[in-house]
C-alpha cells in the first residue's frame, strides 16, 4: 500500500514536469508524442485522423486572506505535499465553481469558520507544488460565523501575528501573500 503522505517529491515534480505521465491520447487512444508548438514542447496526437493537443496549464486555486486583531488565519497541512507546514487556507477550483466559490467552501472545510469576502488580495502564479502548477486567486474576507477547528486536509487552524508566523510555510506565492499583506496593510 503506498503511504500518500510520504511521497517521492522529486519524483512528482519530475512527472508533472514531463505532462504529467500523459502518454495516450483522451480523444482516440493513439499515442502522443512531444512537438514544439506555438514556442513551447506540447504532447500532441500521432493519429493523423485526431488534432488533439494537450496543454500543459496551470490549476487555478482559490482562497483567502482572513485578519483577526492584527493576526492572519493559517492552516496546518495534514496531506502532502508539505505535511505538517502551515499555509493560507485556500485549494483547488471543483470543474462548475467560482472562484469566490472555492474561495468560502475552502475556508469552511479546513477552518470551519463562515466568511465574507470583501475584495481580491492578489494573484499568484504557484510553481513549487509538485502535483501541479496553480494560478491562485487570494481574497480579503472576514469571518462572519461558524466555530474554527480544523477539516478536511488541515490538521490545525491557528490566528498568528506576523511578529510569530512559523518558519514552514509551505508555498512561496503563500509566503509572498504574507509579505504582501506586512507591506501594504502594516506599514
Amino acid at each position: 500500500m503506498v503511504d500518500k503522505n510520504n511521497i517521492d517529491e522529486k519524483l512528482m515534480f519530475d512527472r508533472k514536469n514531463n505532462f504529467l505521465g500523459y502518454k495516450f491520447c483522451p480523444r482516440c487512444g493513439n499515442k502522443l508524442e512531444e512537438q514544439f508548438l506555438d514556442g513551447r514542447q506540447r504532447m500532441r496526437c500521432t493519429s493523423d485522423a485526431c488534432d488533439f493537443i494537450y496543454y500543459h496549464n496551470p490549476i487555478p486555486a482559490a482562497g483567502a486572506v482572513v485578519i483577526k486583531d492584527g493576526k492572519i488565519l493559517m492552516v496546518k497541512r495534514s496531506v502532502m505535499p508539505k505535511t505538517g507546514w502551515w499555509c493560507i487556507p485556500a485549494g483547488f477550483m471543483e470543474w462548475s465553481e467560482h472562484p469566490t466559490e472555492t474561495a468560502v467552501r475552502e475556508l469552511k472545510e479546513e477552518t470551519g469558520l463562515d466568511v465574507k469576502l470583501k475584495s481580491i488580495f492578489e494573484i499568484y502564479s504557484g510553481q513549487d507544488d509538485p502535483r501541479m502548477n496553480a494560478v491562485l486567486i487570494l481574497y480579503l474576507a472576514t469571518v462572519n460565523g461558524g466555530k474554527i477547528i480544523a477539516g478536511d486536509d488541515a490538521s490545525d487552524v491557528k490566528f498568528f501575528g506576523f511578529d510569530e508566523l512559523p518558519e514552514k510555510i509551505a508555498f512561496e506565492s503563500h509566503r509572498q501573500a504574507l509579505a504582501d499583506y506586512q507591506q501594504r496593510y502594516m506599514k
